[in-house]
């Protein structure tokens, strides 16, 4: 991941490809729907979202010439970053619904994380990486507002939780190829700043990123 965000304007005839195979524009209004089941009337796609939506649609579909198109990897996760209140967290929550069942992923807020490491300790490590004793596998997860919790002590001892997981993550993904999704308002050096190199060298093959707009306007 770099500094540079991808580009997240669509061209008239990737849009137009895109409705032929999956009538996105019928997905975007089922989002919409589901968005004001949850969150109330209020909830909106707006059109300048479009070209975000479209990319979140063909990656948790599994729209494999869509996404080959917008340059994105199946194999990998998603980073979803952009500014406080453009929607990170509600969409990831709605998406959730789109995604076939062997895809199935929970959203976990990063400060929730770091409470439990408060009362629990390292065992949140391996609870957030390779799961629970009795689970055979571990699960797809979507770690929520990256950067909002705080190195911690245990015991005395400081620990940088989302940092440890992560590069537990990074060790399943290359074992297993079981996939974690992000989102943050964090940029790539601030996530460098954060968590260290060797955390932001993991995150580019762990995930692909997909971008809003520094510009875009707070929703809440």
């Amino acid at each position: 991941m770099n500094e540079q965000t991808e580009q997240n304007n669509s061209t008239p005839q990737q849009i137009r490809t895109i409705q032929n195979l999956y009538s996105y524009e019928d997905m975007v209004l089922w989002i919409e729907k589901k968005g004001q089941e949850i969150y109330g009337n209020h909830f909106k796609i707006y059109e300048s979202d479009y070209p975000i939506i479209y990319k979140l649609i063909a990656y948790f579909l599994k729209d494999e010439p869509t996404c080959f198109q917008y340059g994105i990897n199946l194999n990998k996760g998603v980073l979803l970053s952009g500014p406080i209140g453009c929607g990170k967290t509600s969409i990831m929550n709605i998406m959730k619904y789109l995604t076939p069942t062997e895809h199935k992923f929970f959203v976990k807020p990063c400060r929730d994380i770091s409470f439990e490491f408060i009362q629990d300790g390292y065992q949140i490590i391996h609870k957030y990486s390779k799961g629970k004793l009795y689970e055979s596998e571990p699960k797809i997860i979507c770690f929520d507002d990256l950067g909002t919790e705080n190195n911690l002590k245990y015991y005395g001892n400081e620990c940088n939780i989302m940092a440890e997981i992560l590069l537990s993550r990074y060790d399943i993904f290359i074992a297993k190829r079981i996939s974690t999704h992000i989102t943050t308002n964090l940029s790539a050096s601030e996530i460098e700043t954060h968590y260290g190199k060797r955390v932001r060298s993991r995150m580019r093959e762990l995930f692909n990123l997909i971008a809003y707009d520094n510009n875009t306007n707070d929703k809440r």
